[in-house]
């Protein structure tokens, strides 16, 4: 191979470690993440965060659209019984909701856009992701599986490593 070759293949290995640089270094939980495991393997969504009342009521209404990766998280002070609604919510989502251990306690598949009809999710619930209708049937989210956020404390299923977590909010 010519000069020329070297130095297009020493280019090329230099832009992959530029590109991975970020990723490499980006920490393992940050607030504006979600990851989950469980029998079908690991998933991750970057997500808003609902942690106060007035966000929490907002949720994604009037949302009409939704990149495949992403959603919300609601996250509560204490353990409480959660229930949602679809009221001006326009595109179908999935709700899973999460014990203060980080255990994914229920999944409700394709709630229906603008439904007023409550969705349960059970007692003791910490936290709520919403993400795109259909798709934690499609990744094989369930019951039982483990989330990682920063909220949920060092006693979590699935921890954030030592000195990346937050508590969860106070109001």
């Amino acid at each position: 191979m010519g000069k020329a070759g070297v130095t297009i293949g020493a280019f090329v290995a230099m832009w992959v470690l530029f590109l991975a640089a970020p990723v490499m270094a980006a920490p393992v939980c940050s607030p504006e993440q979600v990851d989950l495991r469980g029998d079908f393997g690991t998933a991750r969504f970057s997500v808003a965060v609902a942690d106060d009342p007035r966000e929490r009521a907002q949720g994604l209404m009037h949302v009409d659209r939704m990149a495949r990766s992403t959603g919300m998280i609601f996250l509560y002070p204490a353990p409480q019984t959660a229930a949602f609604w679809m009221k001006n919510t326009l595109i179908p989502l999935d709700m899973i909701f999460v014990s203060a251990d980080g255990v994914v306690r229920k999944v409700h598949e394709n709630a229906i856009p603008q439904d007023l009809t409550p969705i349960p999710g059970g007692d003791d619930i910490v936290a709520v992701l919403e993400i795109n209708g259909g798709l934690s049937g499609a990744l094989g989210i369930e019951a039982g599986a483990e989330m990682r956020h920063p909220a949920f404390g060092a006693e979590a299923a699935w921890a954030c490593p030592e000195g990346e977590t937050q508590s969860l909010p106070e109001n």
